[in-house]
């Protein structure tokens, strides 16, 4: 026997083959045209963005700009800022998932493993129907139908819970608030999250599921102990996709919600106060001054940036939940 050897494992072999007909080598050079044309496109746009936004970021600096508050174009010396549009961008965002969240798990858990195929073939339709609808029609049925009932529902919130900050409302007027934004948000974003969990749940082993049962475990067992866990990666990369359509919102927020510049809602939700930037881009930019345009601009650039941001954790989340992607 031999004993005290060591060996080095060997490095891993990159698989590369080149194309050799000359149908590949098109296919090979339109294929990795494409790629790089989408990296050019994306560093174009934050070029021109950044160009155009650059004279208010140096005017303005670009920590004020970015946290400061207040937008006022009528003054002699107009100052824009975009801290509490930003904030309540995240805001309604973090309202909308959260409500989107267990339902869209709920939907995407009925139809894999619940429903008939007739049911759950049905219901798989409706889901992307959902989703293909424009988000100026979502606007529209909110500000007509759903504000009532969601304003109705923010002052039951309020006169039960009115102690919690959270639901303190002095204004006496429950329309347009961020609980409501916040609901608009959660009707667009269900389906994209129960679209990918869906497609998550239908990968899982159905072996796993059937030993979890097999040794004695309940539904609401298995879906804890097995089915979670093994589609957490995907899930989680399904809400932070959510989370940045949500962050990126403009017509819908902007149906329902009133913005308000000068100061911060930090967390009254039934307050008929709020922001989002990409609704501020929208209501002001018809109108906007050259000087005011720059700014509208520099609020894309920032907003582009934390979305990017958000995608990048997205990706970091789901290789760490799932580490044999790496």
């Amino acid at each position: 026997m031999i004993t005290g050897l060591t060996e080095a494992n060997p490095d891993k072999r990159k698989l590369s083959i080149k194309a050799s007909s000359v149908p590949d080598r098109i296919f090979y050079s339109v294929a990795t045209a494409a790629a790089y044309s989408t990296i050019v496109l994306v560093v174009a746009i934050i070029f021109f963005l950044t160009l155009r936004a650059w004279p208010t970021f140096e005017k303005f600096g670009f920590l004020n700009f970015v946290f400061g508050s207040g937008w006022d174009n009528s003054l002699e010396n107009p100052t824009f800022s975009i801290g509490p549009m930003l904030y309540g961008s995240f805001l309604i965002a973090g309202i909308g998932v959260l409500l989107a969240v267990p339902m869209a798990i709920s939907i995407a858990y009925f139809i894999e493993f619940m429903a008939p195929k007739s049911i759950a073939k049905g219901t798989t339709i409706l889901v992307d129907l959902l989703a293909a609808i424009p988000s100026v029609v979502i606007g529209l049925w909110g500000l007509s139908v759903f504000s009532p009932i969601g304003a109705h529902w923010s002052e039951l919130l309020h006169n039960s819970l009115g102690f919690i900050p959270l639901f303190e409302n002095d204004a006496d007027n429950f329309q347009r608030t961020p609980f409501i934004a916040g609901f608009i948000v959660a009707v667009m974003i269900v389906p994209i999250i129960a679209s990918i969990t869906r497609e998550i749940f239908s990968q899982i082993d159905q072996d796993l599921i059937n030993a979890s049962l097999a040794l004695g475990a309940n539904r609401e067992t298995t879906f804890r102990k097995v089915i979670l866990p093994t589609a957490a990666g995907g899930i989680v990369g399904g809400v932070l996709l959510a989370l940045g359509r949500a962050v990126g919102e403009t017509v819908a927020i902007f149906f329902v919600l009133n913005l308000v510049f000068d100061e911060v809602n930090w967390f009254r939700i039934v307050l008929p106060e709020g922001g989002a930037v990409a609704s501020l881009i929208l209501a002001k930019f018809a109108e906007a001054t050259a000087e005011e345009v720059s700014a509208l601009l520099a609020a894309g650039v920032v907003l582009f940036g934390f979305t990017l941001i958000i995608n990048t954790i997205a990706s970091f989340i789901v290789v760490r939940a799932q580490p044999w992607r790496k």
